[in-house]
Order: structure tokens, then sequence, then C-alpha cells
């Protein structure tokens, strides 16, 4: 091999050396920018994070952009910026020791405190549609679950006598689903419309389910409830929520 043809060989080696460098170099790059991609939506999904995110130990299902979507705006719609009050806090500083133990014993999980902030948020009375109380119990419902509702008395207004009646309505939801999403779920829809959706959507999953507006956004509305409540300052509130401690009341005052 001449001189010339040596020299010829060692460029043509270098700049194949050189090639492959850059192209190892892209491909890192690549990857790098896929991963750190992946890894910003992945963070959102964290095991800390997640467990926040589920309403009685039940997980919102991971890496499904409608179920994060749809977590984000309940999560923005509960925020400071849009409530502008503290008075769900107050609401939960005044109720939670009476609904804990009541839960507590009759074997609920202690998330659904929270669907008596979501059923009268801001606001106190009767809907439209004639529910009333802080668990929002239709005459008709009240009176099944042992609650008297008449002109002179009315013990949706009641909030131990309420909460026991609730207790047993959800209690029996769960009976009929086997899940506490859907037993959330049945509480604001009633369980003969939720068994026709899942039946015609061959779907027991709350959260993969295309329900109406109001049911289809429920969970999602205790979740954020409460993410507000549990913490306050990551959502904008101005002053801490304090967690309080309540001695355990007579299990004959749940009777």
């Amino acid at each position: 091999m001449t001189k010339k043809h040596l020299i010829t060989c060692s460029v043509m080696l270098v700049v194949v050396i050189i090639s492959s460098f850059d192209l190892c170099d892209a491909t890192a790059v690549k990857r790098s920018n896929s991963t750190r991609s992946i890894s910003k939506f992945v963070s959102t999904n964290t095991k800390d994070e997640s467990d926040e995110l589920n309403f009685a130990e039940e997980f919102l299902p991971v890496n499904d952009e409608r179920v994060t979507r749809k977590m984000h705006y309940s999560l923005k719609m509960h925020s400071y910026s849009k409530v502008q009050s503290n008075i769900l806090h107050n609401k939960a500083v005044k109720l939670f020791p009476i609904i804990e133990p009541i839960l507590k014993y009759y074997g609920i999980p202690d998330d659904f405190k929270y669907i008596p902030l979501v059923e009268t948020g801001l606001r106190e009375g009767t809907s439209p549609r004639g529910a009333k109380g802080l668990w929002q119990f239709m005459p008709g419902t009240a009176r099944t679950y042992g609650l008297k509702v008449s002109r002179k008395k009315d013990e949706r207004m009641n909030v131990r006598k309420s909460t026991i009646a609730a207790c047993k309505y959800i209690k029996e939801l769960y009976g009929e689903f086997n899940s506490w999403t859907l037993a959330a779920a049945a509480y604001n829809n009633g369980s003969i419309k939720l068994e026709k959706a899942i039946n015609r959507q061959n779907e027991d999953n709350y959260f993969r389910m295309r329900l109406n507006r109001e049911t289809g956004s429920y969970v999602y509305k205790l979740i954020a409830m409460k993410e507000v409540i549990q913490n306050p300052k990551k959502y904008g509130y101005k002053e801490e929520y304090y967690s309080y401690s309540f001695k355990s009341l007579p299990l004959l005052a749940f009777n």
C-alpha cells in the first residue's frame, strides 16, 4: 500500500469514528429528551402523589389522559383562586369531629366525609329537586333510612342522624357494587341508573366509565375536596387547616 493510500484510509477511518460518536450523541440526546418527557408525565403519577389522588384507597388509573385532565380541572376549580373563601375548611373543622366517628363505627371509609362538603359547597338549604341537609337527602330516601321528614320536623337537618342514615345507605350501595367509588357515584345518581350504565358499557371501573356530567365528575370533586382540605397551602388557601383530635363517642350514640 502506498503512502498516499495509507493517508486516505486513515482519514476515512477518523471520519467514520467521528460520525459514530456524533450518531451516538444524537441518539443519546434523543433518548434523553424522550426520557425527560416521559418522566415529566410520570412524575404526576409517582407512588407518593398517587397515594393522595385516590378515593377510599381506589386509585386513579395512571397514564390516562382523560382521567388526568378531569382531575386537574377539578383541582383547579376547588383552588382558592376559584373558591375565594375558606368556608370549606371552616365547615370541615365544624363537621368532621361529628361525622368521622360515625363513619368509622359503620365501617365506611373516612373519605366519605367529603360528601357533605361537595353536596352543599358554599351554600346551604334545599336543592331545586327537594334534596335537603348536609347529605342532600330526598324526602323519600331519607324516610327509607330512618329519618323523619315532615313540616314540623325534618331530621335531614340533624348532622348526627342524617350521617347515620347516609352510612346505612352507602353501606347498602357498596354491598351492591363492591366498589367505594361506584357507591359514591350511585349516591349521586342512584343505583338503578348506575347499574344500567355498567351493563350498557360492560365496564365497572368508575374512572373508565362514560357517565352524565354531574356523576362523571362527582368522585373527582370528592378527591379534589380531599386535596384542598388536607393540603390547603398547595392550592392557594391563606390559612393552614390544622388537624384535630376527637374523643370517640359512646357507641350507643349511633344507634
